[in-house]
C-alpha cells in the first residue's frame, strides 16, 4: 500500500491506498480513538479528498484491531456550552462525512461507542470483528446522541430495541448486532481488514456510475416515503441507460465475456 499523496498528511488519521480501495485509520490510540475536534476534522477532510480522487472507488474506515472509537473526547467537551463554536464546527465536519458519495465500509473492532457507533452506522456497510461492541452511552453523561444515533438505531432496530439501548446506555456484542441487522457480518479480528477489503474490491470492480446511483437509491429508501423512493429509483434507472458502462455490461452479458467498464 502507498500513501494517497505526499501532501495529505494528518495528525489524527492515516490514509493508504490499495488499488481502487482507500483505508482511513483513526489514529489516536492513546485516547482509544476518542473523536476529538481534530480527529473528526482530519477524518472529514481525508474522506472528502478521497471522494474526489478518481482512482478511489471504495473507502474503508477503521480504528485498528483494538478499538474503533470509544466515543467523543469528553475532556474536550466537558467545558463547552450549547453554542460553542467548536461544537458546531465538529458537527459540521461530521455532517460532511455523511455526504460522501462513494461506498464507505466500516471495519469495526473493539469499542464503537457513542460517536464511534454513530460513525460506524453512517457508513454503508459494517464488517465487525468478534471483539466489537456497539452502544450509545450518552445518557450516562447527561446528554443524548448528537450525530444520528437515535435516528439510525431506530431505523435499523425499530423503536423498542433502539429505545432500550439509548435509555440504558447498554452495549451489545458483535454477534448480537449481526442478529439485529446492525452489522453485515462478524469475522475473527485478524481477518477484519482482509474481509473489508474483499467486499471493497468486489464493489470497486462494478461500474462506477451504477454503484453511485445504487447507493443514492438505497439511501433514499432509508430516508424518504416509499412513493418518493420509487420515483427516485426509476429516474436513476432511466439515466443509467445513457451510460457507456450500461451498453458494455449488457453486450458483455450477451457475448458471454467479462465486461470492461470505464466509468462513463
Amino acid at each position: 500500500m502507498s500513501k494517497i499523496s505526499q501532501h495529505m498528511d494528518f495528525d489524527n488519521v492515516t490514509v493508504d491506498k490499495d488499488g481502487h480501495t482507500a483505508v482511513v485509520t483513526l489514529n489516536r490510540p492513546q485516547a482509544l480513538n476518542a473523536l476529538s475536534y481534530g480527529l473528526v476534522k482530519d477524518l472529514s477532510l481525508a474522506m472528502q479528498a478521497l471522494d474526489q480522487d478518481n482512482d478511489v472507488r471504495v473507502i474503508i474506515v477503521t480504528g485498528g484491531e483494538k478499538v474503533f472509537a470509544a466515543g467523543a473526547d469528553i475532556k474536550e467537551m466537558a467545558d463547552r456550552g450549547p453554542f460553542d463554536e467548536r461544537i458546531h464546527e465538529r458537527l459540521g465536519y461530521r455532517d460532511q462525512i455523511n455526504k460522501i458519495a462513494k461506498p464507505v465500509i466500516a471495519a469495526v473492532s473493539g469499542f464503537a461507542l457513542g460517536g464511534g457507533c454513530e460513525l460506524a452506522m453512517s457508513c454503508d456497510i459494517i464488517i465487525a470483528s468478534e471483539t466489537a461492541r456497539f452502544g450509545q452511552p450518552e445518557v450516562n453523561l447527561g446528554i443524548i446522541p448528537g450525530s444520528g444515533g437515535t435516528q439510525r438505531l431506530t431505523h435499523v432496530l425499530g423503536k423498542h430495541r433502539a429505545m432500550e439501548l439509548v435509555l440504558t446506555g447498554d452495549t451489545i456484542t458483535a454477534n448480537e448486532a449481526e442478529r439485529l441487522g446492525l452489522v453485515n457480518r462478524v469475522v475473527p479480528v485478524e481477518l477484519l481488514l482482509e474481509e473489508a477489503k474483499k467486499v471493497a474490491n468486489k464493489i470497486a470492480a462494478k461500474p462506477v456510475l451504477a454503484v453511485k446511483a445504487a447507493k443514492e437509491a438505497v439511501l433514499k429508501a432509508a430516508n424518504a416515503p416509499l412513493d418518493e423512493g420509487l420515483e427516485f429509483e426509476r429516474k436513476s434507472f432511466y439515466l443509467l441507460f445513457a451510460s457507456e458502462d450500461r451498453s458494455e455490461g449488457m453486450r458483455a452479458f450477451l457475448e458471454k465475456r467479462k465486461p470492461e467498464f470505464k466509468g462513463k
